[in-house]
Order: structure tokens, then sequence, then C-alpha cells
């Protein structure tokens, strides 16, 4: 039985309703939903196809979203020469094969000290007051704008790598497995590996671009990608190394890249 949105405020974060007689439709800044009928809303996007659902969603810090689930035509972008092989990293956030290095942007890093201090201004008042309620409120909003920026430049380096390039190669990380170091998992947290390869990975399928993973344990940081010598170990604190068969010196993390894309094209084949 369908409850109504006053009800579900209450019980549930969300709810979906399916698209029946034309009871879900946008116009200009306002939105029609079931029982409510006309909304004000600032919507974020328009869209062409066919209307499936609605999910109504009420975040922790009280704002409500409204997302639309549409049946559309997605256009293939133009085929591209460009591959890429990506090492991921925590010092920077990915190296591509190119020799191109995008910064971490370590955003929950940049804001644990205001964290903290809104979390301790949070602790100290009585639980269920409404002092405490507004300041409940503050934190999540931070936890919130933390989560946006990150997913923002996600969407936005998931797209230019789509655009640039046809093939993109990647290792099979698995980031539950690594989030059990208590030294990296806060840091692996906030650079969000996962979500970016997910992203990636539907970008991919919607535009004919190829993601492929390679093995996790593919020596890439310590095979030379000018003859191929495979060195018997490599510490992490070594960031550059000369190769002892043809003298090549490397860049560890251009290197790892670079023999991720070769791999992966080898794999392809």
């Amino acid at each position: 039985m369908y409850k109504s949105s006053i009800e579900l405020r209450y019980l549930y974060k969300t709810y979906t309703s399916n698209f029946v007689n034309n009871n879900i439709e946008i116009k200009k800044d306002k939105i029609k939903l079931p029982k409510l009928k006309y909304v004000n809303a600032k919507i974020h996007r328009y869209f062409e196809g066919r209307v499936i659902n609605a999910t109504v969603s009420k975040t922790s810090s009280g704002k409500y979203f409204v997302s639309i689930c549409v049946e559309t035509k997605i256009e293939p972008l133009k085929k591209v020469s460009g591959n890429v092989g990506i090492d991921l990293g925590l010092c920077h956030f990915a190296i591509l094969s190119n020799g191109e290095k995008i910064q971490n942007p370590k955003y929950l890093k940049k804001s644990l000290d205001k964290l903290a201090k809104e979390q301790r201004k949070l602790s100290s008042k009585e639980k269920g007051s409404n002092n405490w309620n507004k300041q409940r409120i503050k934190v999540a909003r931070l936890h919130e704008r933390i989560s946006n920026q990150r997913l923002d430049f996600i969407h936005k380096l998931s797209k230019r790598i789509i655009s640039d390039n046809q093939v993109i190669i990647l290792e099979d990380l698995s980031v539950k497995n690594m989030m059990k170091n208590d030294k990296l998992a806060q840091s692996i947290s906030d650079v969000s590996w996962y979500k970016f390869v997910t992203i990636l990975d539907y970008k991919a399928k919607w535009h004919g671009r190829k993601i492929h993973k390679i093995n996790r344990w593919y020596p890439s940081s310590k095979t030379c990608n000018n003859c191929g010598h495979v060195l018997d170990e490599m510490p992490l604190y070594i960031r550059e190394w000369k190769c002892p068969k043809c003298d090549s010196i490397h860049d560890r993390d251009i290197n790892a890249s670079r023999n991720i894309l070769k791999q992966g094209l080898l794999e392809i084949a």
C-alpha cells in the first residue's frame, strides 16, 4: 500500500513512486509528484525519454532530493585512438601512462580539524535537545559537503578520461582488503577508488569505451617498461629507480601505469 509523504518522512529516508497517468512531471522550477501535486524545486538538469519512476530521499542534514529514472537512448562517443593505463595511488589520486599525475584533493583530510571541532560541540550538548539537533545538522552538512566535493571531482575526472580514451586499463584492486590496514584506512576511504572505478565503468558502457582490469598481483612497479626486466623487490619508499639491465631511469608510478597499459593491451589482444 502506498503511504503518504508525511508518513514516509518519519518512517524512511527514501521512497519510490512509479510513473502512472502522468503523475510525475517537471515544469521549469516545479516538480509534480504523486499525492503532492506540484512542489518548488531546483532542477539540476532536464531530460528526454520515458519516465519510469521517481525516488524521493531525505539526507541527514534535512535536505530533500528527487531522482527521476528515465528510459532514454545514450549516443556513444566518437571513437578515438587514445588508450591509457591508470595507476591509482594515495600521494597522487591517479597516474596516467601519458605521464600525467592527478593530484589527490584529500577533501576529508583538509576538513578533519573543522569536523573534529563541530563533533566536540555536538558531544557536549544534551542528546535530543534543540541545540543538539541544530549542531547535529551542522555536522551532517559538513559530511555532506565533503562527499559532494569528492563526487564532483570523480565525475569530472572520469568524464575526461572516457572522452579522451578508447581503452582504459586499471589494476583489479581489492579495496575491502586494503581497508583492513589501520594506518591507510582513512586515506583509502578519502580517495574513494571504488567509487571512481564504478563510475568510470558505467560511463564506459554508456559511451562505447572499453574498461579492462589486470591482475592485482602483476608486478607493474618492479617491471622495466623499456626492456621488461623485473626487480626482486621494490620498497615503497623508492620513488625513482634505474633498470640494472638497460639503464633506463623510471619514475615509479609512471612506469607502473605504462606497464599496466602494456599488460592490459596484451590481454585484450
